[in-house]
């Protein structure tokens, strides 16, 4: 099992940046294939990326290609969404989400392949 606690959160204008942190407990969060959806007010959670246990394989979905960029640090134990060009649009909850794989270049880009979730951190961007 793992748990997880995303932070980083918070206000920023449009075009700004911010950086997420996903923090996992557990010894084998190096076998775990990650991944962040979001949701905002009024519409259903969404995919945003994923990464594979290995850090080598990454996908995203279109509406952040080229502004978001997930990466983990394994001796840390952490996920990471660095967010940047942000937009109204990107205002959501940002959830962290972690799947057990023995394959390293797996990753999951539904909701329903993903056992365990964070509690979420706001982002909010202004216009």
């Amino acid at each position: 099992q793992v748990q997880l606690v995303e932070s980083g959160g918070g206000l920023v204008q449009a075009g700004g940046s911010l950086r997420l942190s996903c923090a996992a407990s557990g010894r084998t969060f190096s076998r775990y294939a990650m991944g962040w959806f979001r949701q905002a007010p009024g519409k259903e959670r969404e995919f945003v990326a994923t990464i594979s246990w290995s850090g080598r394989s990454t996908y995203y979905a279109d509406s952040v290609k080229g502004r978001f960029t997930i990466s983990r640090d394994n001796t840390k134990n952490t996920l990471y969404l660095q967010m940047s060009s942000l937009k109204p649009a990107d205002t959501a909850v940002y959830y962290c989400a972690g799947e057990f794989t023995p394959v390293s270049g797996k990753y999951y880009y539904t909701e329903a392949e993903y056992d365990y979730w964070g509690q979420g951190t706001q982002v909010t961007v202004s216009s």
